[in-house]
């Protein structure tokens, strides 16, 4: 594997930004503050941003790429490759697909589930990005309890979640658009629909027994657990105990501040940030970031937001750009136990971003160095010659 130099910059070091250099050799950043030496490629970071790659623990954009419209179909490996070199587009170096795993037909089926957890395994070697899976088990989703404790028992989860969408099914059966949305996801006709949800509504006594059994497998196999849209307080301590210790989004203040309480993970939408408020009215993250209840944004449906969360944070003053920053790559690492990045310090994994913040809200990523592979460029003039470092003009006008 090529070494690799990173000409000055302002590196994000511990919690300020410091002007030095890097090298890298193999997958990890060897050293911080060095001349070039004989580092075959080198890359003039001058005036630019450089800071660890993001880590997403909850990304579902891939559905885009497997579905992009109702009943439209794209083979699974497609969908993957294209959805890798979005998340590496955007600065994503450590992506959890996040992949339902529902009692409905279609797009999150226990089928497509198994479908995708195995395409990941076939396909990870050619990935530039870190790929893991996610997988989102919704609560009544009673018949695949068994295939997923087997999933769990055999590693080959890298996060469980606990979803319960229940509630909102039935209540969007009532809203038209809604209702032909989720029919049209399933491939059922919309009477064969009705029956499927009646049945399966009808072994909600069921479900907690199945949650204790399913958590204690994944805390058996080491699994990192996480439980979604938590309504109350009461909720939340309820999966606390089962083991769950990351809070995926909390509807309300009330529900996040308890997770604080107990130094559970917070994690909510990128994309909400961006946008300035949820788009399903719920809490509003940037006022969460705000009060220190949110220790992870996850790019959630949209893969450039991440990179832009951050920014919008720093520009609207509710963080510097340091501490938005951990909130998508070393919280994220830490929510899921991925002790070797989400930091530039030596002998840690070498993910690293160069980013042009001339632009105020609109970062540019210039580079993208993943597991010490460069795997983006956008700006070919930042490539130095074989000779020491020259001045940036020289470069320029060869």
């Amino acid at each position: 594997m090529t070494d690799i130099f990173l000409e000055g910059g302002r590196v994000l070091i511990g919690a300020g930004l410091v002007e030095t250099s890097l090298l890298v050799s193999g997958t990890d950043i060897a050293l911080v503050d060095v001349p070039r030496g004989r580092a075959r490629l080198a890359i003039d970071a001058r005036d630019l941003l450089v800071l660890p790659g993001i880590v997403d623990l909850h990304g579902d954009a891939f559905e885009r790429q497997m579905m992009p419209r109702a009943g439209v179909d794209f083979p699974i490996d497609v969908a993957l490759a294209d959805s890798d070199r979005q998340a590496i587009s955007n600065g994503i170096t450590t992506v959890f697909h996040a992949t339902t795993c529902s009692w409905e037909p279609g797009l999150r089926s226990a089928d497509n589930a198994r479908g995708l957890m195995e395409a990941i395994e076939r396909q990870r070697p050619q990935f530039a990005a870190d790929t893991r899976f996610h997988l989102r088990h919704e609560t009544y989703n009673l018949d695949a309890e068994t295939e997923i404790s087997q999933w769990l028992a055999e590693g080959r989860v890298d996060l469980f979640a606990f979803n319960d969408h229940m509630d909102g099914t039935v209540a969007d059966m009532a809203k038209p658009r809604k209702r032909n949305r989720m029919v049209e996801r399933t491939g059922l006709s919309s009477e064969e629909f009705d029956r499927l949800v009646e049945r399966v509504v009808a072994r909600a006594t069921d479900v907690p027994a199945s949650v204790s059994r399913l958590a204690a497998a994944a805390r058996a196999a080491g699994v990192r657990m996480l439980s979604h849209d938590d309504a109350t307080p009461a909720m939340r301590q309820e999966f606390r105990d089962l083991g769950a210790l990351i809070a995926e989004f909390p509807i309300n203040e009330e529900t996040a501040r308890a997770a604080a309480s107990h130094g559970d993970a917070i994690v909510y939408g990128a994309p909400n940030v961006v946008r300035g408020g949820s788009h399903t009215g719920w809490t509003r993250a940037s006022d969460m970031v705000a009060k220190g209840l949110c220790s992870v944004l996850a790019s959630d449906y949209y893969y450039p937001a991440q990179l832009l969360a951050a920014f919008r944070l720093a520009a609207d003053r509710v963080l510097p750009l340091e501490q938005a920053w951990d909130l998508v790559s070393a919280g994220p690492a830490r929510a899921t136990g991925l002790t070797d990045r989400g930091a530039i310090a030596e002998g840690r994994r070498a993910d690293i971003l160069l980013v042009d913040d001339s632009v105020e809200l609109r970062p540019r990523l210039i580079a993208v160095i993943s597991g010490g592979k460069l795997v983006h460029l956008t700006d070919a003039t930042r490539l130095l010659t074989a000779a020491a470092a020259a001045p940036r003009e020289a470069v320029v006008a060869a």
